[in-house]
């Protein structure tokens, strides 16, 4: 865990970074914004940044996301200052400390964001055997492809193979490449030099040289751009990697993990992917299956998401029914383990009685197990007897209810949507933009990493 702390703490910088230290943090003080950028964009990195709410946690907050620099933020103050921590919250910082600093809850700040969940709960075979191959191979220094539909954990296995592996102790550094523009996708990658291009402001260390002597994942890889795939070659081939606006190459020590939700060699028969790029990185294949073909491990998980999520919201631990234990067995779980978790959320809230009924799953405008109707937007799409609905209609239409009604099943999931539809991402991005300007409405982004306000 690297925590970066950001200003003063009114006096209470000593005392944090003690705390943190003794819950063994690395800790690293800056005075004020522009340094705490300027230590992030030198690739020291962080993993936490304690922010004093007296300084302009706002602009902190939005100059990550316009950097694309993924770092949670926790505002620190003095405990009676409510309109600060309040403006904190509002301005996108996760957490509001008071000071003097407390140990036990600055220790489970720092378990929450460490807890990256890297313990798979799993009571299914298939699992248990992926597991034992990703212990045998986390020890080398291979690359690896961890393939599996949306929702299945692949970023999750990645974390667990980088903390059995001798470079535990370095960075685990991700980059969501289906999540950052095309144009941006390069600087993000190897880092630029200021001037180069227009908004380089500052120099800034791109992902490459930020998880030296640790892992780099390159997280839905398939989704890169193939003009950029060359240089990402060179890269792993001759351990170098060049900045944008650079004069010389700069050496880099770092393991590759990447991963996908779609069938590689098929995208390299399509000429989407690079042959030698896929070979490169496909040293070793993890392909992690989709929930329906491990259930043993939905009741499993089931269970530990409404415990855990009884407990962070402070309500009574309620046992799951065994009609909806049935059911939740009998739905082929689309979204998968990301799918069933939110749907755990959502009962833990939404139960009444003394066991979690089918009554509070909810998945999109359903309940679990209820019937579709014969206007249900599957059905219409390509259920049998459907076509008297798409008679007389464009296939423009229809496509764009399709569309839309998927990313309403997935609560806005953008990634969960375009892997049932069989689409890029980019493609749904696109569509969605241009459904928004056409006046039609589109659902809000949700539960995944999607920066994109289509």
């Amino acid at each position: 865990m690297r925590l970066l702390i950001i200003g003063t703490l009114d006096g209470q910088v000593g005392a944090a970074s003690q705390i943190a230290l003794a819950q063994g943090a690395k800790v690293q003080h800056v005075d004020d914004v522009a340094s705490g950028l300027n230590h992030l964009r030198a690739g020291r990195g962080a993993d936490l940044i304690l922010a004093d709410v007296m300084l302009d946690v706002g602009a902190l907050i939005k100059s990550l996301e316009s950097e694309h620099i993924a770092v949670p933020v926790v505002a620190c103050g003095v405990g009676n200052d409510t309109q600060a921590a309040v403006r904190a919250i509002k301005a996108g910082a996760k957490e509001y400390i008071p000071l003097p600093p407390d140990a036990e809850l600055i220790g489970a700040v720092l378990t929450a964001v460490a807890e990256e969940s890297t313990a798979f709960i799993f009571q299914d075979e298939k699992m248990g055997e992926i597991l034992k191959l990703a212990d045998q191979i986390a020890p080398s220094n291979a690359s690896i492809l961890i393939t599996g539909p949306s929702g299945t954990g692949k970023e999750l296995m990645a974390r667990y193979v980088h903390l059995k592996s001798k470079r535990k102790n370095g960075p685990f550094v991700a980059i969501n490449c289906a999540a950052i523009p095309e144009n941006l996708m390069e600087s993000e990658l190897f880092g630029h030099e200021k001037g180069s291009f227009t908004g380089a402001v500052a120099r800034r260390i791109g992902k490459f040289e930020e998880s030296a002597g640790g892992t780099l994942l390159l997280d839905e890889i398939s989704e890169m751009d193939i003009r950029l795939q060359a240089k990402l070659l060179r890269a792993i081939q001759e351990r170098e990697i060049d900045r944008v606006g650079g004069k010389k190459p700069v050496k880099v020590d770092v393991r590759i993990l990447a991963t996908s939700n779609r069938n590689m060699e098929t995208e390299v028969a399509n000429g989407n992917f690079r042959e030698d790029l896929f070979f490169r990185l496909n040293v070793i294949n993890i392909e992690i299956p989709p929930l329906r073909e491990r259930p043993d491990d939905i009741i499993a998980l089931a269970r530990h998401f409404a415990a855990k999520y009884a407990e962070i919201n402070g309500v009574a631990a309620r046992p799951i029914a065994e009609e909806t234990q049935e059911k939740m067995l009998q739905y082929a779980w689309p979204g998968n383990v990301r799918e069933l978790e939110n749907a755990l959320h959502r009962a833990v809230l939404l139960a009444t009685g003394d066991e979690i009924d089918v009554e509070a799953i909810l998945l999109g405008d359903s309940q679990l197990g209820a019937k579709p109707d014969n206007g249900d937007a599957s059905q219409r799409a390509g259920g049998q007897g459907s076509a008297a609905d798409m008679v007389g209609r464009s296939v423009a239409e229809v496509e764009r209810d399709l569309i839309i009604n998927t990313l309403n099943h997935c609560l806005g999931n953008r990634t969960h949507a375009a892997s049932i539809l069989g689409i890029s991402i980019r493609t749904l991005r696109n569509k969605l933009k241009q459904y928004s300007q056409d006046g039609f409405s589109v659902p809000s982004p949700g539960g995944d990493s999607e920066h994109s306000t289509a």
